[in-house]
């Protein structure tokens, strides 16, 4: 590896690496102009001060009078305040914190008129949950997917007719199929089936994401099984044979020969599916679920802020694959260590 190094070293221009430098500077300054140019072409205002509530804001909390009255009693309760209104039902009682409202003993209060305002606890913003929501269904749709891929690729390899002919028309049907059209599929036609069946024997039905995980899973596991047949396939013959002689069943010879050393040559194949499968979690959007990509539909829908939270969603998208392709890329380095 050194000496590789250095021969490409020996044949690079420092002149024209320098050169390349500026050009990809100067390419990231056209584009950014560009952006802003078309901004101001149609007079758009930027506002990414907004952009931080999206992640995390502070609740407010309002509390409105229900019925005309009158206020009866305002008195401390610890480190709150207790308003006391005179209504045609009785006294209602409103505890809020001290300098949240503007009121003196003997106001009058009609219905709808603001008591009270101030700041609740902590919450995750729109774009937050939308983040979590994408991870949670990646994981588990990835988890699934590796756990059909093996056995499917494990089937894919098998000499069983039935075996072999299954993991075949899986690969086939799913992968001649689009996602979005397969994801309508679980969600209207096995969604409604299950629920309906669930309902009438009086369990409790299930909610719309894990439809979108099980069509995720079946969709990546479909692709994970031809990867998993290339790396067993790419696993030399003689292996096989030293661990058939040495006594081992073919269930121990593949468990425990064949896949561990298949492993290496599929995990990169492997993370670029997963990584696909995170951006693919953005048509879930479609039957309702607020991942990352519909959080955002939404934020704009309530804000108006189209170029910020476009550009918001496109970036935690790429922290998303990116770490995960570091992550992929330092196992690769920590098995070849080996």
């Amino acid at each position: 590896m050194e000496l590789k190094a250095s021969n490409i070293k020996r044949l690079s221009n420092p002149t024209a690496y320098n050169l390349s430098v500026l050009g990809f500077i100067a390419f990231v300054i056209l584009v950014v102009g560009s952006v802003y140019y078309a901004t101001i072409t149609v007079e758009y205002q930027w506002r990414w001060f907004k952009i931080p509530k999206y992640f995390m804001y502070q609740e407010t909390i309002r509390l409105y009078a229900e019925e005309d009255g009158e206020i009866d009693t305002i008195k401390e309760n610890g480190k709150k305040i207790d308003i006391l209104i005179q209504q045609e039902d009785g006294l209602k009682t409103y505890t809020v914190p001290k300098g949240s409202f503007n009121w003196d003993e003997g106001d009058m209060t009609s219905h709808g008129d603001l008591i009270a305002e101030y700041s609740g606890s902590w919450r995750m913003g729109l774009m937050a949950l939308g983040v979590l929501t994408t991870l949670k269904i990646s994981v588990i749709a990835t988890i699934l997917g590796i756990f059909l891929g093996i056995i499917g690729g494990v089937a894919r390899v098998s000499d069983t007719p039935v075996l072999k002919w299954s993991a075949i028309t899986y690969v086939e049907i799913i992968r001649g199929s689009p996602l979005l059209v397969q994801i309508m599929i679980f969600y209207f036609v096995l969604g409604t089936t299950i629920n309906k069946i669930l309902a009438m024997n009086g369990l409790p039905t299930l909610d719309p994401e894990w439809y979108g995980i099980a069509a995720l899973s079946i969709f990546t596991g479909a692709y994970v099984v031809e990867i998993v047949r290339a790396g067993i396939e790419s696993i030399h013959p003689g292996q096989i044979e030293a661990a058939r002689s040495s006594g081992m069943n073919p269930f121990q010879t593949m468990f425990h020969i064949i896949l561990p050393q298949a492993l290496k040559t599929i995990l990169p194949p492997l993370a670029g599916q997963f990584i696909n499968l995170i951006k693919d979690s953005s048509l879930l959007g479609m039957i309702s679920i607020r991942e990352l990509t519909k959080a955002t539909r939404e934020g704009i829908t309530t804000s108006l802020q189209t170029f910020e939270l476009w550009i918001l969603c496109a970036i935690l998208y790429l922290i998303m694959t990116f770490t995960l392709s570091m992550f992929v890329q330092w196992l690769e380095r920590k098995g070849a260590r080996r």
